[in-house]
C-alpha cells in the first residue's frame, strides 16, 4: 500500500495558519451542511495536516476551538437534538508506515498489546444517531457539530436497514451511516431530474440532501449500515455489531478482527482491493480496538477517540477510453481542454468527461484521442485525468493540437500564463454575459433575448452590458422584424433597468463563485459599489459564507470588473443597495406642524423580519406570492431584514404559506411555527419602503 506523502510543512506565519484554519471551517460547514462541497477531500486533509503540524511546532498560535480538537471541525448543522455522548470524529492516516505508528502509540498508552482490532469500510455518508424505545425507533438526529444534531426521524425512517422495530423490544441507541448505493443513486437522480431539477453530483450528496430535505415530491432510496451502539453490554464492539444483526439492524458484524499489526494490514488491502464490488462508494477503512477493556484505557480527545483510526485510500481510479478532446471557452475568455470518455462508473457516478486543466497539464500527462487512460475522482468529487495505458495506444495515434486562435470568436490567444485565455476576454463571450445579464434574475430586461442579442453583438454595436445602455430606437428599428414599436419597448426596458438594486448587478455581472444569494449579501454588507470595490480580501471575509479562497477570487473578479463597471455607473446604472425600513404612517391633518411631536418621527424601527434583538429572523417562503417569483420571494425576505431558508425545523421563526404549499406548511402547523399568509406577506412587502 502506498500514498504519496501530504505536505507537512508548519505554515510560515501565523497569517497563513488562521486563513488555513478558516478554509478548514468554511470546508466542514459545506460538508456536513449536505449538497455541496467546497473543497476537494484530499485538499481538506492537506490541509488540516499542515494546520496541526503548525499547531505543534507553535502552540502560541493555536486558535480557540480549532479544527483539530472540534467534531467536524466546527462545520456541523447545529440541531435541538442533544447526543447521549458526544459523536466524534476519527483522525485520519494515509499509508502503511503511519497506520503502524499509531498502533504502536496505542500499545503505548494502553501499556500492553491491544486485544484484537476491528476492520470496517469508511462509508461516504451522513453520520447519524437512532434511539429505541422498548424495541420501537423513536428518534433519529444527525451528527451535528458533535454535541446536538438535526432530528430527521422522518426522513431517516425510509432507510433500509434501520428497522422500525427491533426484534426484541430493548431501549439502546445505535450510530452508524446513511449512505446511497450505486443502484440507488441512479434511481434517486432518475427521480430528481424528472422533476426538472439538476442531477445529483455524488453519492454523498445525494443522501445528504434526501436526508436533510423535508419537503421532497418524491422518496428517494437510501441505506443504513451501523458501526456503533450503547445499551447492549460491555462486550468487544464485533460482539455489538453482531448483535444489533441479530436484533434486524444493517451493522458491520462478520468484519475481520485481526491480533496483529500484519494481519491489521492485510485486512485494510483487502477491503481497497474489494471497494469497486461493494455496490456502494468507501474512501477509506476504519480501524479499532475491538475490547471495551482497551478502549476505556485509551480514552479519547475532545475531538477523537485515541483507540480508532481512519485510514484515507487514494482516489478510486478506473479505466476508459478518451474519445475526443475538446476545447471550452468560458464567460471571461478562458480557453480550457475538456476531455470526452466513454462512459465509465467511479466511485458510484457515471462519468462521461474529465478535467485537463490547461494544456501545458495536456501535455505532461501525455494523453491522445484513443488512449485508454486512467480517470480518478479527485477526492472522489471531481473527474480528473491522470494519464494514459502508453502499450495500449493506437498505432495511428496523433497527439491533440490546441488550438491557434480563439475557438469561439477566432480572436487572438494570450498564452503567456497557464490559463489560456482569449485576449477579447469577457467581449469573447457576450453572448453568454449579455443574456445572463438581461435574465429575470438578474437585470430583468425584458425583450432581449438571444436572436436580439446576436444581432447586436453581430453589428459591433455591443460587445459588454455597459453599451447595451447606448442603444437607440432608430438603430435598433432598423433591423430585420424588429420595428419602431417594439424598438421602443426594448430601449425602455434596457433604461429601466438601470434602477435595479445593487445586488442585481452584481448577479448580471456574473461574479465568478457568487450566485444570487452570495450578490444579495455583497451588496447588503458594503451598501455600494464603491464600498465594495475598495473592499480588501480580509474585508471580503466577514461577508457571511466567504472564505478565503473565495475572497481572493472574488477580489480577483472585481479587479477585473472595475472598467465595465465604471462604465456601466457612468450611464447611470444604479450602484447601491437599498435598504428597507417601515413605511412611517400618513401625518394626520389636525397635527400641528409647528408641534415637533407631531413632525415625522418614524423611529430607528427594526426591518420586518428581525428579531428584538436585530438579528434576522428565519424565514420559509413554501408556495406561490402574489406578484413574485419564488426567487423574488426569498430575495424580499432577505431585503426585510430575515434569513430565507428551504426548510422547516423548530429553529425557523415565520413560515409564509400560499397557494401550492407543501408539506412544509404541514410541518409549521406541527411544530407551531407562525404563519403568515402569502397575501399577508404581499402586504407586508408593499408597506415598507426603501430608505
Amino acid at each position: 500500500m502506498t500514498r504519496l506523502p501530504f505536505m507537512t510543512q508548519p505554515f510560515p506565519t501565523v497569517a497563513d495558519y488562521r486563513a488555513a484554519v478558516t478554509q478548514v471551517r468554511d470546508a466542514a460547514a459545506a460538508y456536513y451542511a449536505g449538497p455541496d462541497l467546497a473543497m476537494d477531500d484530499a485538499v481538506y486533509d492537506a490541509l488540516m495536516q499542515r494546520v496541526a503540524a503548525t499547531e505543534d511546532a507553535h502552540p502560541d498560535w493555536k486558535v480557540e476551538d480549532s479544527p483539530t480538537e472540534v467534531v467536524a471541525a466546527g462545520g456541523g448543522v447545529v440541531g435541538d437534538v442533544v447526543h447521549s455522548e458526544p459523536m466524534l470524529s476519527l483522525d485520519n492516516v494515509f499509508n502503511e508506515d503511519t497506520l503502524r505508528k499509531w498502533a504502536l502509540r496505542l500499545e503505548k498508552l494502553i501499556g500492553r498489546p491491544v486485544a484484537g482490532f476491528t476492520v470496517e469500510p469508511k462509508i461516504d455518508g451522513l453520520a447519524i444517531a437512532a434511539r429505541y424505545e422498548d424495541g420501537r425507533l423513536v428518534q433519529v438526529a444527525t451528527r451535528g457539530d458533535g454535541r446536538a444534531g438535526e432530528d430527521v426521524t422522518g426522513q431517516a425512517r425510509r432507510a433500509a436497514g434501520l428497522p422500525e422495530r427491533l426484534a426484541e423490544p430493548l431501549t439502546i441507541e445505535v450510530r452508524g451511516e446513511v449512505f446511497m448505493t450505486d443502484a440507488d443513486f441512479d434511481v434517486a437522480n432518475g427521480m430528481r431530474t424528472a422533476t426538472g431539477e439538476p442531477p445529483f453530483a455524488h453519492p454523498r450528496s445525494a443522501a445528504a440532501g434526501t436526508l436533510l430535505a423535508q419537503d421532497r415530491t418524491y422518496d428517494a432510496p437510501l441505506s443504513f449500515v451501523a458501526y456503533g451502539a450503547r445499551g447492549l453490554g460491555d462486550g468487544p464492539h464485533s460482539a455489538a455489531m453482531a448483535e444489533l444483526a441479530r436484533l434486524g439492524v444493517s451493522s458491520t458484524a462478520g468484519m475481520p478482527v485481526s491480533t496483529s499489526i500484519d494481519d491489521l494490514l492485510a485486512a485494510v488491502e483487502a477491503l481497497n482491493t474489494g471497494r469497486g464490488t461493494l455496490g456502494y462508494g468507501i474512501d477509506g477503512a476504519v480501524i479499532k480496538a475491538d475490547q471495551p477493556a482497551d478502549r476505556e484505557l485509551a480514552g479519547s480527545s475532545s475531538r477523537a477517540p485515541r483507540w480508532g483510526i481512519a485510514y484515507k485510500f487514494p482516489a478510486d481510479t478506473r479505466t476508459t477510453r478518451l474519445k475526443a478532446i475538446e476545447v471550452q471557452v468560458g464567460r471571461t475568455g478562458v480557453i480550457t481542454p475538456v476531455a470526452v470518455l466513454e462512459p465509465v462508473q467511479i466511485s458510484g457516478v457515471i462519468v462521461t468527461s474529465a478535467t485537463l486543466h490547461n494544456f501545458d497539464d495536456l501535455v505532461r500527462r501525455n494523453v491522445r484521442p484513443g488512449d485508454t487512460v486512467f480517470v480518478r475522482r479527485a477526492g472522489d468529487v471531481i473527474p480528473e485525468i491522470t494519464g494514459a495505458k502508453l502499450d495500449e495506444r493506437p498505432a495511428d495515434s496523433v497527439p491533440f493540437e490546441p488550438p491557434v486562435r480563439c475557438p469561439r470568436c477566432d480572436g487572438e490567444i494570450d498564452r503567456t500564463q497557464k490559463r489560456w485565455r482569449c485576449t477579447r476576454g469577457r467581449a469573447c463571450g457576450a453572448r453568454e454575459a449579455l443574456s445572463y445579464y438581461a435574465a429575470r434574475d438578474s437585470m430583468d430586461i425584458e425583450g432581449l433575448g438571444g436572436k436580439l442579442i446576436d444581432m447586436v453583438t453581430a453589428a459591433g454595436l455591443v460587445t459588454d452590458p455597459a453599451d447595451l445602455y447606448d442603444l437607440k430606437v432608430e438603430t435598433l428599428a432598423a433591423f430585420d422584424r424588429m420595428g419602431e414599436v417594439s424598438a421602443t419597448k426594448l430601449v425602455t426596458a434596457i433604461q429601466s433597468s438601470k434602477t435595479q438594486p445593487m445586488s442585481r448587478v452584481l448577479t448580471g455581472l456574473g461574479v465568478r463563485m457568487t450566485g444570487r444569494s452570495m450578490s444579495r449579501r455583497l451588496a447588503t454588507h458594503f451598501g455600494t459599489m464603491e464600498a465594495l470595490l475598495a473592499a480588501s480580501v480580509a474585508d471580503l471575509q466577514e461577508v457571511e459564507g466567504v472564505g478565503p479562497e473565495r475572497a481572493v477570487t472574488i477580489a480577483a473578479e472585481l479587479v477585473e470588473l472595475q472598467p465595465v463597471i465604471a462604465r456601466l455607473t457612468a450611464r447611470g446604472v444604479n450602484m447601491t443597495e437599498p435598504t428597507y425600513r417601515p413605511r412611517p404612517p400618513a401625518a394626520s391633518p389636525a397635527a400641528d406642524a409647528s408641534d415637533p411631536d407631531a413632525a415625522d418621527a418614524t423611529p430607528a424601527a427594526l426591518l420586518p423580519l428581525q428579531k428584538e434583538d436585530g438579528t434576522p429572523m428565519t424565514v420559509v417562503v413554501t408556495g406561490s406570492v402574489p406578484g413574485l417569483t419564488r426567487n423574488e420571494g426569498n430575495e424580499a425576505v432577505e431585503r426585510l431584514g430575515g434569513r430565507s431558508s428551504g426548510s422547516v425545523s423548530k429553529k425557523t421563526d415565520l413560515v409564509v404559506v400560499g397557494e401550492g404549499a407543501g408539506s412544509k406548511a404541514a410541518k409549521a402547523e406541527e411544530l407551531g411555527v407562525r404563519i403568515m399568509p402569502a397575501e399577508e406577506f404581499a402586504e407586508l412587502l408593499r408597506t415598507t419602503t426603501m430608505a
